[in-house]
């Protein structure tokens, strides 16, 4: 493990190192994130990589690794401060400030991600639900998140600051709404509709298929069954 005497250093976050950061790196990031929020929980107030990756299952070599892209964090003879190294993977992932998300669709799964209490936690604030049914305009969430005209996407995303949209409509539907997003400025979107979805150059799409997983499920269960298991 690289280690500082002088405790930890402030990352690096220049377009550079950016450009070196593979998305595979920034989700163990993520998950390197949740395990020192437990060991915090924990009271515990120092780990080395080797002990963290032990406990978490996790590659001590790969943390070294995915760490140094962005400074040095350890210090000799201590290991990693897990206050310090939790505060600067937050600076790191963007999460040292409130990001605004809308969620476009007010159906069963819209609804239920505006309500999940976990987005909020990690400092993603639900500000908006849109939707083109007359009769969920004007209403809310359970949890009190407003439901808007999708026709007044460019203005509410602007008035608001949203940075993020989530797509949780049905596919035929996913597209079109996905190009308003794109024409009201907002270039990050998190989609939960099935099929392949366009964007311009400038704008970061993830998809998240629920059904591609469960046919990976089904598939493990499947080979098993054909073992004998």
């Amino acid at each position: 493990m690289k280690t500082s005497n002088k405790g930890s250093a402030k990352p690096k976050t220049d377009k550079q190192t950016a450009d070196q950061v593979s998305e595979l790196t920034t989700n163990r990031l993520s998950v390197y994130l949740r395990s020192l929020n437990a060991l915090e929980g924990a009271g515990v107030r120092t780990i080395s990589s080797h002990a963290l990756a032990e406990q978490f299952q996790l590659n001590a070599a790969q943390i070294r690794k995915d760490l140094a892209y962005f400074g040095e964090f350890g210090v000799r003879g201590v290991g990693y401060y897990v206050r310090d190294l939790k505060r600067h993977l937050r600076q790191i992932l963007g999460l040292d400030r409130k990001l605004r998300v809308a969620i476009m669709g007010a159906g069963n799964l819209g609804l239920a991600l505006a309500d999940y209490p976990g987005f909020r936690q990690e400092g993603f604030e639900i500000s908006a639900l849109f939707d083109n049914l007359r009769e969920k305009v004007g209403q809310q969430s359970r949890g009190g998140v407003p439901i808007h005209d999708i026709h007044d996407l460019k203005k509410i995303a602007r008035r608001e600051g949203i940075r993020i949209a989530v797509i949780a409509v049905p596919q035929g539907s996913a597209q079109q709404v996905l190009n308003l997003v794109v024409a009201s400025g907002i270039k990050a979107v998190l989609n939960f509709s099935p099929g392949a979805l366009q964007v311009p150059d400038g704008v970061k799409l993830k998809s998240v298929d629920l059904t591609v997983s469960l046919e990976s499920l089904s598939f493990f269960l499947a080979q098993g069954e054909t073992r004998g298991d």
